[in-house]
Formats: structure tokens, sequence, C-alpha cells
């Protein structure tokens, strides 16, 4: 590893190393591989790419993507982290060392059982230098569920590490189409998922940076209703990101003028989607890929090592 102040940083994407692989063939109920062929609880069998999980396809791609380093996470869709913790953990393990054993080009998010809160498993998993933790919307998205996954997010305050919110799963109900999940379910775990911290979370961790996936389901834009209804004015978290995955230039212009600049940060959600022009200029584009990344990984004072 080097020092790179002006590192472009991708923070979200997903790749499936081998061992990961094995250990989703080796399961007979959802989460499961059926050769390449995925099944999940509540959605329909998907067909994998398997050139989408060869790391070293991947490293490639991240050059030509003009990056320097990617980050990559264990897609909450899956259900890994939701399901009990003796299917859990096998799978997480996997997950984890096959994350560390990536090519250069890759950094990761680590991850977490969430039926068992485990801040011991969290701290040994995060003393292999994985950039912070992803949890899954659900698990942040009311009172409760903030105060169940706290212990978690206090690991990563007290080491000055960042949280990443991603979707997922979801429950379809049959007949619905493949693309239901991605724009319906997501984005409402999302939202809730933005609003409960802001509500619930930020008085319990107030050091704690998060990035939401997905331009936090585009809730920051419900900011003017919220101070109608007596939620406050709205005052923007400089320790609250969001990342620009699955959205374009309207999105992305809506969130600048609602949040500002500093706080929105490059990801693509590759393999399943890939980098956008957001039409806002050079000086966002550097301030995507190279700045606010930079301060969500590391903060103010510390300095960044990709």
């Amino acid at each position: 590893m080097t020092a790179h102040g002006e590192a472009h940083l991708d923070v979200h994407q997903h790749l499936w190393s081998p061992s990961l692989v094995e250990a989703l063939r080796r399961r007979r109920t959802p989460p499961y591989l059926d050769g390449w062929k995925l099944h999940l609880a509540g959605e329909p069998p998907y067909d994998v790419d398997p050139a989408d999980h060869d790391p070293t396809l991947r490293a490639a791609r991240v050059r030509a993507d003009g990056l320097d380093r990617a980050l990559v996470s264990l897609s909450s869709p899956l259900g890994v982290e939701s399901l009990p913790p003796g299917e859990a953990r096998p799978l997480l393990d996997a997950y984890h060392e096959g994350a560390a054993a990536l090519p250069a080009a890759f950094g990761a998010w680590a991850s977490a059982c969430v039926s068992e809160i485990d801040p011991a498993a969290l701290e040994r998993t995060l003393d292999h230098g994985f950039a912070g933790l992803q949890l899954p919307a659900a698990a942040l998205a009311d009172p409760v569920s903030m105060e169940r996954s706290s212990p978690l997010l206090a690991v990563l305050e007290a080491r000055g590490l960042p949280l990443f919110v991603h979707p997922g799963p979801a429950s379809c109900g049959p007949g619905v189409p493949g693309w239901w999940a991605p724009v319906v379910p997501y984005a409402q775990e999302m939202h809730a998922a933005w609003f409960a911290f802001r509500a619930f979370g930020r008085a319990r961790h107030p050091r704690l940076r998060v990035c939401f996936a997905m331009l936090a389901g585009l809730a920051p834009l419900h900011g003017e209703r919220a101070a109608a209804r007596g939620a406050g004015r709205g005052v923007v978290d400089p320790e609250m990101f969001v990342e620009t995955s699955s959205y374009g230039p309207r999105a992305a212009d809506a969130m600048v003028r609602a949040l500002g600049v500093d706080v929105i940060v490059h990801g693509t959600d590759r393999p399943y989607a890939g980098p956008r022009d957001l039409g806002l200029g050079e000086a966002a584009r550097h301030a995507f890929r190279v700045a606010n990344p930079r301060r969500l990984l590391i903060g103010k004072e510390r300095t960044l090592v990709v």
C-alpha cells in the first residue's frame, strides 16, 4: 500500500471472490448459487455473468474507469447479514477472506451479522484493514433497529471508520418484474435509513461518518416536506454522505442543490451499473471522486493510505 493523497475512488462495487462463490454453492437454501444462477429469497433467479466476478478483469475495469481504487462490499440483497448466526458466519468469513486477497485495485468494506450483534467479532474483522462497515438499510430503519445496531456503530466511531448503508434484501411477490426490488423497496429502505439516522442515530453517534448508497433513495430531496412537518430546517450534516450509483444528471443536480457538493461521493454499483457523466463539471467530478471520498474514509485529520 502506498500513500496517495489524490486517489480517485469508487466507494461502491461488488466482486465475489472464489471463496465466497464456493461458499454460496455449498448452500441449498437462499442465498445460494447453482452454477452461476443466483437464488435469493423473495426475488426471481438471476443469471450471473462469471466475468463480472473475475478479479483480473475487474481490476482492469477499475483502471479503465480512471480510478485508482474501488471499494467492494458484500451486497446486502444477498441477505447474508440477516441469516441466523450459524449460517451467516461461514459466508461472512468467506467474504472477508476473499476480499482481503483481491488485487491492489480493490479495498473492501467489512460486513457483520445483524441477527446476532457481535461487536467483538467486528473488532477482529476490522483489524484486517477494512475501510469501514457496510450494513443493510433495514438494520438502521427505525429507532428499535438503530438501537440494536448501535454497538456496531460504536466500534466504528471509536476507530474513526465510516459506515456504508446499502439497500436489500427485499421480499417481492410472484409476478413482480426484475426491476421492482431495486426501484421500489430498495429506495424505500434507503429513505427510511436516512431519516432514521438523522432522527435517532446522530445524537447517539455524533462523530460517525455515514455514507448512504444510491443517493439515499433521494431522501434528502424531501427536506422541505420534513421541515414543514416539524422535523427542523434540515441543516446539512457534514458527516452524512451519499453516493451516486443508479442515478444520473437530474438526480445529481437536485442533490447538489439540496445538500451541496461536499457530501456527494462517486459510486457505481459495478457490476450492476457503470459510471455516468453527471454533467456537473470537472470541479464536481474531482470532489466526488477525490476530495469527498477522502473525507468520508479518513475524516479531516488522518492520512489517507490506499
